[in-house]
């Protein structure tokens, strides 16, 4: 659901250039760029991962418009959030941010600088790894309190570069599969490690985030567990 926003955000962005979009049913209405990036259910999925509790600290990197850290603070009360973000029609928030935190979640742009540019520079921006992988590691373990939780989402197809980057500075790491539907690959990945931990590996169960072989009409076909976070702002479970 989306419909002309009423007003203006900081940035310079004109009212038809915004929009009101609605996440976890209606429970969150964000302003959105309508040209530049624009967020889906990635970070909701992201918020959902991470294991925060009141009165613990939270640090997003990237955060973008704040659907993230919005729909984590929706879920636990008493949480102290703060998002760092590029762009200024963004998001304008100090840098930098010298203390540990509790947890920080990242969820970078995906796709390689040589890959295909959309003609929008903001979209671009959002989607195109411009900051090396290995940056947006090491500022968020570099962030992280002694035993914090760093989650994340990226590409399946990058999973052992993360882990190789992550290296011996985090541990007892659990990796989460996104897969569109039954019996497809998964194409994102989530990931959760402790810092300074050395606990075991886990590779979790995949999460199917459609039902049937493929989309058939305009209603959306997410499943229970996938619904249970898209909208009603469900924690996933990482045991």
């Amino acid at each position: 659901m989306t419909e002309i926003a009423d007003g203006a955000v900081s940035g310079g962005a004109a009212l038809t250039d915004l929009t009101r979009d609605v996440f976890l049913g209606g429970g969150l209405q964000i302003l959105q760029p309508r040209h530049g990036y624009r967020a889906a259910t990635d970070p909701v999925f992201l918020a959902a991962s991470v294991p925060a509790r009141a009165g613990e600290s939270v640090l997003e990197l990237g955060c973008g418009v704040g659907v993230a850290l919005l729909a984590l603070g929706r879920r636990v009360a008493g949480l102290q959030l703060t998002g760092v973000e590029r762009q200024s029609g963004y998001a304008a928030l100090p840098l930098p941010l010298k203390r540990g935190f509790d947890h920080v979640l990242v969820n970078p742009p995906f796709y390689p600088a040589h890959a295909p540019v959309p003609q929008h520079p903001e979209r671009a921006a959002g989607r195109h790894e411009e900051t090396p992988l290995a940056l947006w590691i090491d500022v968020a373990l570099k962030r992280l309190a002694p035993g914090g939780h760093l989650t994340l989402i990226h590409l399946a197809d990058r999973l052992p570069e993360i882990l190789a980057l992550i290296g011996g500075r985090a541990g007892a790491t659990a990796v989460r599969p996104l897969a569109a539907r039954v019996g497809r690959p998964a194409g994102r990945i989530l990931l959760q490690a402790r810092k300074g931990a050395r606990g075991k590996f886990r590779l979790l169960a995949p999460l199917i985030i459609h039902e049937g072989a493929q989309h058939i009409d305009d209603r959306d076909d997410f499943t229970p567990e996938a619904q249970q976070v898209l909208r009603y702002g469900a924690a996933l479970d990482w045991q």
